[in-house]
């Protein structure tokens, strides 16, 4: 069963000059490929992030990746894909996966923004914020797995190990 609602179409501001826009105020490196995808890097404290947009105007929607700069040796393919199911069940928005082809981990997030006036300044700066936050946060889980000999629940564990005091 398909519902469709009648409805007038708006002119729409592509969402990816709101990227754009964002991205260049914070004097980062990125290539607007073309209407549809843009790719950015972004600093980290453990690595340099690269960020893509691809926007979809058919459906609605904005796919977004924040990959690691890291690749995961086919040996540890078990081994990861463990840690992401682990990590995944403490996401609340987004999910990570491994991008098969060239073994990088990445953070994913599709935003759907039909019937919406778009992404306006805050989501494109939330959205970036909770994934480079988020990837931060379980770099160390990937490489005690990846170059540490740690099991999944053990690298999580690590990981998510807070410090109390001061040094």
């Amino acid at each position: 069963m398909s519902i469709s609602l009648v409805y007038e179409e708006e002119t729409a501001i592509n969402p990816l000059d709101i990227v754009e826009q964002f991205v260049t105020a914070n004097d980062w490196a990125f290539d607007r490929r073309s209407d549809e995808e843009l790719a950015v890097e972004v600093p980290g404290r453990w690595c340099n992030y690269s960020l893509y947009f691809a926007w979809r105007e058919d459906m609605g929607g904005m796919h977004f990746t924040c990959a690691f700069d890291m690749k995961v040796p086919d040996i540890k393919r078990g081994p990861i894909f463990e840690l992401l199911a682990i990590i995944n069940e403490k996401m609340w928005l987004g999910h990570f996966g491994l991008w098969e082809e060239e073994g990088v981990p990445m953070f994913r997030h599709t935003s759907l923004l039909r019937g919406s006036a778009g992404f306006v300044p805050e989501q494109i700066e939330d959205l970036m914020d909770i994934a480079v936050t988020e990837c931060e946060r379980f770099y160390p889980a990937f490489q005690f797995v990846i170059w540490g000999g740690k099991s999944a629940k053990e690298a999580v564990a690590a990981s998510l190990l807070d410090t109390v005091g001061e040094a």
